[in-house]
């Protein structure tokens, strides 16, 4: 498989954040914006894979600044790295006040997906090679953060084994 531009893999999505989208704070719900995050980061996912994807993680959804009823959010996510059948993608939200134009990043996140065929396995994806500064930046940084999201995987399967399937009232 030929090797892919970070560039090819962009996707965007701007919408307009309305009161059923808000909490009692006239803020944008946060599981909503991370819904929003998914959908766009899984976009950028399937137009490098060529494939369909599954979320595999979030390894960060950092929020702030508040994002208010009536403004809008642009959301840009792109693949910064690749291993074997997975992807990591970075994804930015910027708020922007419709009236005065104010925009403020609002959250960032960085997202794991794997490709898979229509069974569920999943499949080999190309490698992605980053072309500008900030591409660079993520793309030299990915291996650390990919070596903590197994060693939180590691972490994950112990507490669900210790845990169980009980619920804690039973």
């Amino acid at each position: 498989m030929e090797a892919k531009p970070c560039s090819k893999s962009i996707a965007l999505k701007t919408t307009h954040v309305l009161p059923p989208d808000t909490n009692a704070y006239g803020t944008l719900f946060g599981g909503k914006l991370m819904a929003h995050l998914d959908d766009i980061a899984g976009i950028a996912a399937v137009k490098h894979a060529k494939n369909l994807v599954v979320t595999a993680s979030t390894d960060s959804v950092d929020f702030l600044a508040p994002v208010k009823v009536g403004h809008y959010i642009s959301i840009e996510a792109f693949v910064t790295w690749t291993h074997h059948t997975s992807m990591e993608v970075f994804s930015k939200a910027i708020t922007e006040d419709i009236v005065t134009g104010e925009r403020k990043v609002c959250t960032t996140a960085f997202m794991t997906f794997v490709a898979v065929d229509s069974g569920g396995k999943p499949v080999p994806v190309a490698a992605v090679y980053p072309e500008s500064d900030h591409e660079k930046m993520l793309h030299e940084s990915a291996p650390l953060r990919a070596e903590r999201r197994e060693e939180r995987r590691k972490n994950s399967k112990e507490l669900a084994k210790t845990f169980g399937t009980k619920y804690a009232m039973e």
